[in-house]
């Protein structure tokens, strides 16, 4: 990946967490309130599996050895 993209990355995490005084806990609720707005948008928000799926197409793909 470009060293500028990661850059510019970094610097917009930065900015954001210094928004909310580098909290966590005020960060995940910025998050939250924005999940909420753009479902409301119309938007869908999928939940990111809790662990691997061990038997998905992507894990048979990705984790095959040869």
């Amino acid at each position: 990946m470009n060293d500028e993209i990661i850059a510019e990355v970094r610097e917009i995490k930065e900015a954001l967490a210094e928004e909310s005084g580098f909290d966590i806990r005020r960060i995940a609720e910025e998050i939250r309130k924005s999940e909420v707005q753009s479902e409301a948008d119309g938007w869908k928000h999928i939940a990111a599996p809790l662990s691997p799926l061990s038997d998905s197409a992507f894990q048979r793909t990705r984790f095959t050895h040869r």
